[in-house]
């Protein structure tokens, strides 16, 4: 196909397209003339999954570039290569005082081990959810990480295994980074929007019973 039906497929101007080209983000196409150029569906399906990181992901390109780079790798195992896209995805931790970090560390290392989880695979995304029980510490809820986050990791389990597996069965390399992408970056979000609407539920239910108008 031509850049301008790729253009009109993927939904990404041709401009768009063009610069990703002169960055390395999409391979160049297959030359048909002094200023033409024929391009697959690998270019398409390379575009989605750039937009995706960029649009969606929020990634700059430099991150896009090393997601892409472990990519085209054809050495790297598979596990290391579902990290790199992973890890790219993955919030910086905020600052946080040495003995409020060992704290929540502690507190999400403990979490770990008792469910025999290895925790080096996912260390970064651990840091993140250290920086999250720190802030939550700062903000009086100290006890969340005892009380509240093993519920969580139940539900987030049952939600990994579906990830996984359906990464796993999209197809080859490819296709797997994309569905691992989708499942990540467009998972999150509807985990969230399933999750407020479950709060809108109980709530409702809960002011019901005690006697109180929710409306």
């Amino acid at each position: 196909m031509r850049i301008s039906e790729l253009s009109e497929r993927s939904g990404i101007a041709v401009a768009t397209i063009k610069y990703y080209l002169r960055e390395g983000l999409l391979p160049p196409g297959e030359r048909t003339g002094p200023n033409q150029a024929s391009y697959g569906e690998q270019h398409l399906r390379r575009l989605r999954l750039v937009r995706a990181l960029i649009e969606i992901g929020g990634l700059p390109l430099a991150t896009v570039g090393e997601v892409l780079t472990a990519v085209d790798s054809p050495d790297l195992p598979m596990f290391k290569l579902l990290g790199v896209v992973q890890d790219s995805l993955t919030t910086p931790p905020s600052a946080a005082s040495d003995a409020e970090w060992e704290r929540a560390a502690a507190t999400v290392e403990a979490e770990m081990a008792r469910r025999g989880w290895d925790p080096h695979p996912s260390a970064p995304v651990a840091d993140t959810l250290t920086s999250v029980l720190v802030r939550l510490a700062q903000l009086g809820y100290g006890d969340w990480g005892e009380t509240v986050m093993p519920t969580y990791f139940d539900s987030a389990r049952a939600i990994a295994e579906n990830d996984v597996t359906t990464a796993l069965a999209a197809g080859g390399r490819g296709d797997i980074v994309d569905a691992v992408v989708v499942m990540t970056v467009l998972g999150d979000t509807a985990l969230a929007a399933i999750r407020r609407i479950a709060q809108a539920q109980v709530s409702l239910e809960l002011l019901k019973n005690s006697g109180e108008s929710p409306r």
